[in-house]
């Protein structure tokens, strides 16, 4: 009578890189002419589970046969939120899947301050070191975040807001360990820092070559000058002041000196900060690569916007969650125009200063993108000062409740170059109030999603077509 077939003792996987991995084990096992190897108890895989047995045996490691390029070759594959998983298996696993760890949000901060970090992760890229830096208890389990930072809080918070000056670690610890990382990882491209001096950012200049992107919270005007010798720097983020965390100042000063030192910005947001025409025209003066300036929540005084006509290369102009575009504008035979810029995009803006939007637009009226998204105050008479924009090739627009047929009618009717049309969350701009001249050019749209309202009739008559669902354009042309 035949024996029946050996069955393997190995429970199938799903994973496929621990399949091959015991298929390695089992292949070894049955075939190997010679004893087994001696157990080595720094390379041990997880305990292998036999059902015909009752107790838990442990093998060698024949992972150790691969070498460490092969194996840093396999590890690269998975899924860098998975790398940690994989550390877990043995020590050499440990220190070679942290050499392909490329990014990391820091939570403590002596990790950092020890050298472990460096020691674990050698070829970090991209390090945010925020929440470290803020002395907070980790029992409490209660987390608040803004936009732009997450703290947890604890049963000291003040009236004054969730962050305190005192709550930060010092700028001088975190210059220490500031200088440890850079001499640590040389490849640096993004930092994420706060509360940092200009001896700091000094040190970052000196030692990150290859920087490109950094985020500095809770900076103020003087320590930027540490930042003049960062020659690559092509992106950069200040937060200034964050409502309900902390208050720091970024004002004219800060800017001149951010402007004469980093010549070579491409991308510079500005969150909380201050400043005037004086700023913004040395930015625009110097960083003549400037192709993206994005303001928000900003503290800027009023006659700002004439400064945009400095900005000999900016693209895209993007304003988001400010309370006042421009305070005093001026008049409009005082105001000069951006020439190239192409895009302007504001977000959860207040509108209602219909002096301020009018000079917004003239400042802006080569755009050809129009983005509006969530603004307050954005009603017939304010958009109809966005015809003065006679390029507009695509107009979207998001939550504008205030806004009717009536004053979206006329302005869309005026640009002639318009082909892509967004218009969803505008509830008072109702279908039926649709004419023969605005259908006419929906059928001309390269793309239109149109969704101003949840009853819309254009939906329901367009039901079963496929066209219009959600998510998805309703027309489409190449």
């Amino acid at each position: 009578m035949p024996s029946s077939p050996r069955k393997s003792p190995f429970l199938p996987l799903k994973n496929p890189l621990k399949d091959v991995f015991y298929k390695m084990r089992f292949h070894s096992r049955s075939n190997s002419v010679t004893p087994p190897t001696e157990f080595d108890e720094t390379h041990v895989l997880n305990p292998v589970y036999n059902p015909g047995f009752t107790r838990v045996s442990y093998g060698p490691d024949f992972t150790s046969l691969i070498s460490d390029e092969n194996l840093l070759c396999i590890l690269s594959k998975v899924d860098e939120n998975q790398l940690g998983l994989c550390g877990l298996v043995c020590k050499r696993w440990e220190k070679l899947s942290g050499k392909l760890v490329r990014s990391l949000k820091l939570l403590d901060w002596e990790f950092l301050d020890s050298g472990r970090l460096i020691y674990r992760f050698p070829n970090l890229v991209d390090v945010d070191v925020v929440r470290a830096c803020v002395r907070r208890s980790h029992s409490s389990g209660i987390l608040v975040s803004s936009r732009f930072v997450s703290v947890e809080l604890n049963s000291g918070v003040s009236n004054d807001g969730f962050v305190r000056k005192l709550d930060l670690l010092d700028s001088r610890v975190v210059d220490q360990g500031i200088r440890v990382l850079v001499e640590g990882c040389l490849s640096l491209r993004k930092l994420v820092l706060v509360n940092v001096s200009e001896e700091g950012l000094s040190c970052v200049a000196e030692g990150c070559k290859t920087l490109q992107e950094l985020e500095l919270y809770c900076c103020c005007d003087f320590v930027l000058s540490g930042i003049s010798m960062c020659q690559n720097l092509q992106i950069l983020k200040l937060v200034g002041c964050i409502d309900g965390f902390y208050d720091s100042v970024v004002s004219d000063i800060g800017l001149t000196i951010l402007a004469q030192g980093c010549r070579r910005l491409v991308q510079l947001e500005l969150v909380g900060c201050e400043g005037s025409f004086d700023g913004i025209k040395a930015v625009g003066q110097c960083c003549q690569m400037l192709e993206e300036l994005t303001l928000c929540d900003h503290r800027m005084d009023g006659g700002w916007l004439a400064a945009l006509s400095y900005c000999g290369n900016l693209k895209t102009l993007k304003l988001k969650s400010c309370m006042s575009i421009d305070s005093s504008p001026g008049p409009d035979e005082h105001l000069s125009y951006c020439r190239t810029l192409e895009e302007l995009h504001l977000q959860h803006c207040r509108m209602r200063d219909k002096q301020s939007v009018r000079a917004l637009f003239i400042a802006c009226q080569t755009v050809r993108d129009l983005v509006i998204e969530d603004c307050w105050g954005l009603d017939n008479v304010t958009f109809a000062y966005a015809s003065i924009c006679r390029r507009v090739r695509l107009l979207s627009l998001e939550g504008c409740s205030l806004l009717t047929m009536e004053g979206f009618d006329p302005v869309v009717l005026s640009w002639k170059e318009l082909n892509r049309l967004k218009v969803i969350s505008c509830n008072n701009i109702k279908d039926g109030e649709i004419t023969i001249e605005l259908a006419t050019l929906f059928s001309s749209l390269k793309e239109l999603k149109w969704r101003p309202d949840s009853r819309s009739i254009m939906l329901s008559g367009l039901a079963g077509t496929g066209v219009g669902q959600r998510g998805g354009r309703s027309f489409s042309r190449k």
